[in-house]
């Protein structure tokens, strides 16, 4: 009896992974179909809701549909119980970046004191936010900064951040014009791709403001955070 039971339930759970292999291939069908615009699909799975189906698009877009594709949805699930947006949820695991992988070649350090905290941040020289947010960073002691120019904000930041990047002392370059408001004098005669790399990471990790912030543990944080919660932050990181 034991065994018969056994098989009946291997057979249940074989023909719910056909019938959902068959319901995905259905929603990629109709959505090729009816959505040809709708490139780099990468995968449909069951959401939280019944009926409804994650669409997961280049990397980590994320739309919704039902069960036959007749209907595409753009925006937030929100579990009201549990008072939890599963979207955000969700597209920030697929965004996520661990610290180590950061590709710090693309990145110039400031250190101040020991060194011994660390943070990477990504910064627009045209950022407003950015510069209060320079300014406040005078404040914290005993960490290595490993600053990401990030031009986003228009042509003219580009071309501060290639002056900043070429700068033979970058930081003292970045400084003088964040905090002390010093016009970027520098060379633009050198290899800037790196500004162009990190453009391209961020735009894949939906580093969408400036400045963001992200710790030794992971964490993400966006906005012009003040001294006291990067303190804050970093006592609470170890690297």
């Amino acid at each position: 009896m034991n065994h018969l039971i056994k098989l009946l339930l291997a057979s249940s759970v074989a023909l719910a992974a056909v019938a959902t292999f068959a319901q995905e291939a259905q929603i990629r069908k109709n959505i090729a179909e009816r959505l040809p615009q709708l490139k780099g699909l990468d995968e449909v799975s069951k959401t939280a809701m019944p009926g409804v189906y994650e669409l997961r698009v280049n990397g980590s877009e994320i739309f919704y549909t039902d069960a036959h594709a007749n209907f595409l949805i753009e925006g937030s699930i929100i579990d009201v119980r549990a008072k939890r947006n599963l979207t955000e949820e969700r597209v920030a695991k697929l965004t996520s970046v661990k610290f180590e992988d950061l590709p710090f070649k693309d990145a110039f350090t400031i250190v101040r004191g020991s060194g011994k905290r660390k943070v990477a941040v990504f910064e627009d020289p045209n950022c407003g936010y950015c510069k209060r947010f320079e300014r406040d960073m005078q404040q914290i002691d005993n960490v290595t900064v490993y600053m990401f120019l990030y031009p986003i904000l228009g042509a003219d930041s580009g071309e501060k951040s290639k002056s900043i990047w070429c700068a033979k002392d970058q930081g003292k370059a970045w400084q003088d014009w964040m905090v002390r408001d010093q016009p970027v004098t520098s060379s633009t005669n050198c290899d800037a791709a790196a500004l162009t790399r990190n453009t391209e990471f961020g735009r894949k990790y939906k580093i969408t403001g400036t400045p963001t912030l992200i710790f030794v543990d992971g964490t993400r944080v966006p906005g012009a955070v003040d001294a006291a919660q990067v303190e804050k932050m970093l006592s609470g990181n170890k690297g």
